[in-house]
């Protein structure tokens, strides 16, 4: 009997120690998984606070303050006198932060309704800023006037999400004056607002699109400003914190005389003819005047320019979007002849006594190359070439010469190359060489070939600024400059940044003493009795020039028309360089108006006007002058 109970004593122990042990398994499994909730929850609130601390930091507070940026006023451009062409003015915009807003929809009815505006305009606003976050202002309506902008401040309270955002507008006070190269400002595109520094710029920004806007938008754009405000919970502005005010950009003075450059920019508007106006400082190369014509309608492109004006910019055949100052190019036409005439004298070909005969053509292999004047004009020495623009003369000096010495002395006057100056998209025009075509084209050189390129036709291609540049380089002396579309950049507190000096880019050698001859040779064009450019006499100045007409299509079926019969897009083109006055040459002018057809009554008006403004004030003195020496 004891012994069976001890049995069942130890059988009693036993089962106890593995229900314990049991029991501490289960323990410590629960004990394991309460860590690891444990673990799970320390992790998650080390993330939220630790890791995403800030984040949530500053997401709370944005519910109560709100960061803004304030747009700084972009710095003015001025003419070389100080006169002001482009500052500001305060613009005011009706803007969405959808993150105040929870019906998008309804309140674009109800903003739609209320303001008469499409509603599909606000809709494109906001597929237009796309994945951007949800705090960043969208411009809905831009530049509103006073009545929408007091109805919306008086019904704020109806429109959650919308407010009143006041930015820096440009103002142009001479309106489009040299638009081409001035530009404009436009919104930030995704491509743009890819490539850019995401601290200085973000959605909605302007941003230079053309010009010096864009070309100088380092220096223009200035630095933004930011802004604290108290909102309550629907978003709506209590109060404004704190502020830190942006700083303006800086202001650039241009070379261009605005005065001038109107001139210009009139006579030809009102003409109605397309082209370009170039007139420079010969001795600084600085410009005074820069218009291409029609001119570029800015006005149309603040806030985005719809696109029935663009297609109209498009289609219009005088082609108002392209800068025809650097960006389009003519055949010289005779205004090359001074290359031609420069190569022949330091080639020892000519000198200014050799004598060769025009009788109206000149013939070479089986064809005949006729002179603009089918009489011919008889003997011609050197300076008469020049003046009355004997096309023989040139054929046979541009035979003796080359055509690669001709390339090699227009190059030497800035043709054939870019000029460096501060423009958009400048061409480099072409002066055609043996090696040329044959790259070009796979065939050789024909000696006939030159005859056309020695009187500015042919392969040749110039664009106006490059014809301003080679006179100016005529005329003093034959120092070729860098041609200066900028004076000076100054800070707005007034201290100069950046200084543009003169800058030479090359020089003459020998060849420089044969350029009193190529002068007096322009000085008959104006001055002479013959001169092809009598008309563009100014009493009391002494001017040197040159006419061209360059050949824009041969066309056997308008060779017998009268010229105002012959189809606009088929008429020459008619140009005029000059400089002046000849004693001490301070000021160079080229005109090329397309399809003029002659180059002393189509473009010599307007470089005479230029001169006569330019004067202006000092022709007494000049005329004094110009009696002592005659």
């Amino acid at each position: 009997m004891k012994w069976s109970s001890y049995n069942k004593l130890e059988e009693l122990n036993e089962h106890d120690e593995a229900a314990l042990d049991l029991l501490k398994r289960r323990l410590m499994f629960v004990g394991l998984l309460i860590l690891c909730f444990a673990m799970l929850i320390f992790a998650r609130l080390w993330f939220l606070q630790i890791h995403k601390g800030e984040e949530y930091k500053t997401r709370a507070e944005n519910n109560r303050v709100r960061k803004g940026t304030i747009t700084a006023p972009r710095g003015a451009l001025l003419d070389r006198k100080g006169r002001e062409l482009v500052t500001n003015r305060p613009s005011f915009n009706i803007v969405l932060v959808r993150e105040d807003s929870n019906d998008v929809d309804k309140l674009l009815k109800q903003l739609s309704s209320d303001l008469n505006v499409d509603i599909s305009v606000l809709w494109g606003k906001i597929r237009e800023a796309g994945n951007t976050p949800r705090h960043i202002p969208i411009r809905l309506l831009e530049d509103v006037n006073w009545q929408t902008l007091a109805y919306v401040e008086n019904h704020n309270q109806e429109f959650p999400g919308i407010r009143v955002e006041a930015i820096p507008s440009r103002v142009y006070h001479y309106g489009d004056l040299a638009a081409h190269g001035i530009g404009y400002l436009g919104e930030i595109n995704k491509k743009e607002l890819a490539a850019r520094d995401a601290d200085i710029y973000q959605g909605g920004d302007l941003i230079g699109k053309m010009g010096l806007e864009r070309l100088r938008e380092k220096d223009l754009r200035g630095e933004k400003g930011v802004s604290f405000t108290e909102v309550n919970a629907r978003g709506f502005e209590q109060q404004l914190l704190t502020d830190v005010q942006p700083l303006p950009g800086n202001d650039i003075q241009l070379t261009i005389d605005a005065e001038l450059q109107q001139v210009a920019e009139y006579l030809m508007d009102a003409g109605e003819k397309a082209g370009a106006v170039v007139a420079m400082e010969v001795k600084t190369g600085r410009v005074l005047v820069a218009a291409s014509n029609p001119v570029l309608p800015i006005g149309q492109f603040v806030g985005g320019i719809s696109h029935k004006n663009w297609n109209a910019l498009l289609e219009n055949p005088k082609h108002p979007l392209i800068n025809k100052v650097v960006q389009a190019m003519y055949p010289p036409g005779s205004t090359y002849k001074m290359i031609t005439a420069m190569a022949g004298l330091a080639m020892g070909v000519v000198d200014q006594n050799t004598v060769l005969y025009c009788p109206g053509h000149y013939s070479f292999g089986n064809r005949r190359y006729h002179c603009w004047k089918r009489g011919g004009h008889g003997a011609v020495d050197l300076k008469r070439a020049i003046s009355e623009s004997c096309d023989v003369y040139f054929y046979q000096v541009g035979l003796r010469v080359g055509v690669d010495k001709l390339a090699e002395f227009a190059n030497k006057f800035g043709l054939g190359h870019k000029s460096g100056i501060e423009l958009e998209h400048e061409k480099k025009g072409l002066t055609p060489t043996k090696e040329w075509k044959k790259k070009r084209h796979g065939q050789k050189w024909q000696d006939g070939e030159t005859l056309s390129v020695a009187i500015g036709q042919g392969f040749n291609l110039v664009t106006p600024l490059q014809i301003c540049l080679m006179t100016a380089t005529i005329a003093n002396g034959g120092t070729q400059l860098l041609p200066q579309l900028i004076q000076k950049v100054t800070s707005p507190e007034g201290d100069v940044l950046e200084q543009f000096e003169p800058q030479v880019v090359t020089e003459l050698g020998k060849e420089k003493r044969f350029l009193g001859l190529i002068r007096d040779g322009m000085r008959e064009v104006v001055q002479g009795k013959r001169g092809t450019a009598r008309k563009v006499r100014i009493k009391g100045v002494t001017i040197g020039g040159k006419t061209g007409t360059a050949q824009v299509v041969r066309l056997k079926q308008y060779k017998h028309l009268k010229e105002e019969d012959i189809p606009y897009k088929f008429r020459d083109h008619a140009w005029f360089t000059c400089f002046a006055p000849v004693e001490d040459p301070e000021i160079a002018v080229t005109v090329l108006v397309e399809h003029g057809l002659h180059g002393g009554s189509g473009a010599g008006p307007v470089a005479r006007a230029i001169l006569d403004k330019y004067f202006e004030g000092r022709l007494p003195l000049y005329a004094e002058e110009t009696k002592e020496n005659e």
